[in-house]
């Protein structure tokens, strides 16, 4: 029951990761972790945090323009 909500967890992480990472690309806008904190470790870790989001963003489009199932329209 714990590792399946640690699971839960993490994937909600990785999910609201993209999500941010996909606002980054669509607008610009991204988090000021000046703003946010002063601490190094927390700066590294959250910038480690928001390229997860760019990873899986990545992998996603990669693995959706290869489909049949989507098209590209700009």
């Amino acid at each position: 029951m714990v590792f399946g909500r640690l699971t839960h967890y993490a994937f909600d992480a990785v999910l609201f990761s993209a999500f941010l990472a996909g606002i980054k690309r669509s607008t610009g806008l991204t988090l000021n972790s000046d703003k946010i904190t002063e601490s190094k470790e927390v700066k590294r870790w959250l910038d480690g945090y928001l390229g997860v989001g760019e990873w899986v963003m990545d992998q996603s489009i990669a693995v959706l323009g290869s489909s049949g199932y989507f098209e590209r329209k700009r």
